[in-house]
């Protein structure tokens, strides 16, 4: 498939609205109480017998300082000694997670996010590893997919070799700007030397992909700023980009509250920013992966795209889509066999959860036949570009066009505005569609009639 995207700034603005990410379907508005710790038991019970790989997913919430604009769970703190109470009580999920399984399940994905994981010291990351590998099964070579999420001011050259010894083969790197104005309306000051320190000790501790975070309409920022540190981070050439629209949501994250809403980039602002950007990525030869992504054409995103094996959940692309996500720590989302679950987001409430001797799971949702039809559906768009009919008939046993006639009759729209081309047997995303994709898979969304679209970002 040819992946490249066309920038169309009128269809851009007409169609930019809010709604999900799709990270999951439902998405977490859907989330409830009644759903408990007996239910995840139950579905870790049934995926035992799918003999499916696993991803896990760790939690590691401090931050030794705020960045203003970020929306992720974090615990703000320059107190180090916090990490021992709350590894000791993740220590202990890991524990009781890894009797739910079957210890034959390989761990096809490991993913530690945060806040900052390596706000954690050395002695506690090999820790961390060590009662990993004692509890669930992972490979002692490179075949699975093991990242790491680095703020360049939490490491260095040596650490960055420890983690490699330690399993880890891909990371991502933050950056978002290095204009010293941006950085300094956002609370975030980081050099360039020490960003490309950790960047090149990937590269020499032989760490097979790397991801440069960037985000754009941040406070201060400008097309040509921002053009700027993309053209200093291009000369390193990572194997893949994440170019994030800031959602600025205050009321829901107070510390965007921090920011002078005089100091935003306009919309117009903001899109001679995106379309720049895009520009300047294709011309280095970068491919679009959807939703923000770009990578090399030889990357395993970009061959698992053209190959239709790529898959999307909490951790963004993926090349492991036949995996049940076991997500540890304060706040973390699990994916267990038709349902989601998450943990208690406070650390008190963490804390009393494990200390009482079971699971931290408070909230979630067993998905029904229909949900997992429509989340097969907007998986196969948002990673593909792509669906086939007959593939969703045979998977799930319908008719598409009967099933969905009222969707396929609502993004007529669409196909006039060449976001997408139908046939009889295909839905095809365009280039100038593959931007608006979120808008595309919102059409199979049966959530959104609910009126809960004022919960998510803008989609460009």
């Amino acid at each position: 498939m040819e992946q490249k995207i066309q920038f169309d700034e009128a269809l851009i603005k007409r169609y930019n609205q809010s709604g999900p990410r799709y990270t999951s379907y439902p998405t977490a508005v859907q989330f409830d109480e009644t759903f408990g710790i007996q239910d995840y038991k139950q579905a870790a019970e049934r995926s035992n017998e799918t003999g499916r790989g696993l991803s896990l997913y760790y939690h590691i919430p401090f931050c030794d300082t705020v960045c203003f604009f970020c929306a992720c769970n974090k615990v703000w703190t320059r107190d180090r000694s916090k990490t021992t109470p709350y590894l000791e009580r993740l220590f202990k999920e890991i524990e009781m997670q890894s009797e739910l399984f079957d210890s034959s399940r390989k761990v096809e994905q490991l993913h530690l996010g945060g806040g900052t994981p390596t706000f954690i010291n050395n002695d506690e990351m090999r820790q961390l590893m060590e009662k990993t590998r004692q509890h669930f099964n992972l490979y002692d070579d490179d075949t699975g997919e093991y990242s790491i999420e680095i703020d360049p001011r939490e490491a260095n050259r040596e650490s960055v070799k420890l983690l490699r010894e330690l399993g880890f083969n891909r990371m991502s790197l933050g950056v978002q700007d290095f204009d010293p104005a941006v950085q300094k309306a956002v609370n975030r000051i980081q050099t360039q030397a020490e960003t490309f320190e950790v960047l090149e000790g990937a590269r020499e501790a032989g760490f097979m992909s790397v991801n440069v975070d960037l985000i754009y309409g941040l406070p201060l920022q400008t097309e040509k700023g921002f053009m700027t540190t993309l053209d200093k981070v291009l000369e390193a050439e990572p194997d893949r980009f994440s170019i994030f629209n800031y959602a600025h949501m205050p009321s829901m994250f107070p510390t965007q509250k921090k920011m002078k809403e005089a100091d935003m980039p306009s919309a117009d602002e903001k899109l001679a920013i995106l379309h720049s950007t895009t520009e300047r990525l294709l011309e280095a030869g970068y491919v679009y992966i959807g939703m923000d992504h770009f990578a090399k054409p030889d990357d395993e995103l970009a061959v698992a795209q053209r190959n239709e094996t790529l898959y999307r959940n909490f951790q963004g692309y993926s090349t492991h889509a036949e995996c049940d996500l076991v997500g540890m720590g304060a706040t973390s989302i699990s994916l267990i066999n038709n349902t989601y679950a998450q943990n208690r987001k406070s650390l008190a409430e963490y804390y009393e959860a494990i200390d009482a001797g079971d699971l931290a799971v408070f909230r979630g949702v067993q998905l029904t036949e229909d949900d997992e039809l429509r989340r097969d559906v907007i998986t196969r768009l948002i990673s593909h570009f792509h669906l086939n009919y007959a593939k969703i008939d045979a998977q799930w046993n319908i008719r598409f066009k009967e099933y969905f006639a009222t969707e396929l009759n609502n993004i007529a729209p669409m196909v006039e505005d060449e976001l997408l081309t139908m046939t009889d047997e295909d839905i095809f995303i365009t280039a100038k569609g593959r931007l608006l994709i979120r808008n595309i898979c919102m059409v199979f969304d049966a959530y959104l009639k609910q009126g809960t679209e004022n919960r998510f970002s803008k989609v460009i």
